[in-house]
């Protein structure tokens, strides 16, 4: 029998199963780790930290394969150097540092026109606002930049020796053409960053990875029009799935490639869901369970 395992690389933590491939569940483990906030608004991660708990994920289950599936938390930009050494903490999708640069980027290359070609604005989320941070205020650590890599694709890095990206995640770096599934050469030339640090990009199914919130969507079975999901982790999410590129001219949703091969996806995202509830809990309410705190449950075991 084969073993197929997914690994997931969480902003709290990895989580590792393996399933068989009639889909029944063998095994499972998560790691956990923190999150480092040095300034107000600031996220970091050190990335080897997530090496290290996808190894001891992995070395949990019971029956370890070399089919591994790949997810994890989006637009994180991890900045390696000549000989592939990280050169600074990863910087995450919910850091906040970067509003002078996004405003930046859409000047530069133009709001509507970057809209049209990456199928959002430019957020402090995404991954090309922190390049152009770390150009204006640590030109040190810029100028040893020779590759840049997802969170996901750096533990690919370093577990496989592949240097990848796949379709659905590069779409949230804002140097990606989502209409055309490729790194978008103008985006790139504007703002003067170097084609030789991005990874080569495949489809999902080719290189079995996605962000975490395309791999969510296949998992519930939004792969075409018709069904939406609602996810909440440390970010809320509400994810539909489109049959053809398109893109809000106002970019109040996000247009992302899907895992899915020529498949998109629209995407409304707020940076604090269940995260929230997280800071409740460890602040205020250490004590009490998770399910106490949720007024769905608590009206369900009232009804009980």
């Amino acid at each position: 029998m084969t073993t197929l395992v997914g690994l997931d690389v969480g902003t709290t933590g990895v989580k590792a199963l393996a399933i068989a491939p009639d889909g029944r569940v063998l095994a499972s483990a998560e790691e956990h780790y923190g999150v480092s906030a040095p300034s107000p608004g600031w996220s970091e991660q050190n990335p080897d930290d997530w090496v290290r708990a996808s190894e001891a994920a992995l070395e949990q289950l019971a029956d370890r394969s070399e089919r591994v599936g790949l997810s994890g938390q989006m637009h994180g930009l991890v900045c390696l150097g000549e000989k592939g050494d990280v050169l600074r903490p990863a910087i995450l999708w919910n850091d906040q540092r970067t509003a002078s640069e996004c405003a930046e980027i859409e000047e530069r290359v133009g709001l509507e026109r970057l809209i049209a070609l990456t199928g959002n604005r430019a957020l402090t989320g995404f991954t090309a606002p922190k390049l152009l941070w770390l150009r204006h205020h640590e030109p040190e650590v810029y100028a040893q930049i020779r590759r840049i890599v997802l969170p996901k694709d750096y533990v690919r890095l370093r577990l496989t020796g592949e240097w990848a990206i796949d379709a659905a995640d590069a779409s949230g770096t804002l140097l990606f053409d989502v209409a055309n599934r490729r790194w978008s050469d103008e985006v790139l030339e504007t703002l003067e960053i170097p084609r030789e640090w991005l990874p080569p990009v495949s489809e999902s199914t080719a290189n079995a990875g996605a962000g975490d919130q395309q791999a969510a969507a296949l998992g519930v079975g939004v792969v075409g029009p018709g069904t939406v999901s609602v996810v909440l982790g440390t970010s809320g999410v509400v994810f539909a799935a489109l049959p053809r590129y398109a893109h809000d001219a106002l970019a109040r949703v996000h247009a992302f490639c899907h895992a899915v091969p020529d498949t998109w996806e629209a995407m409304g995202v707020m940076l604090n869901a269940a995260g929230a509830l997280q800071w409740f809990h460890d602040a205020l309410a250490p004590a009490v369970a998770f399910d106490d705190l949720d007024p769905v449950e608590r009206i369900k075991s009232r009804r009980r």
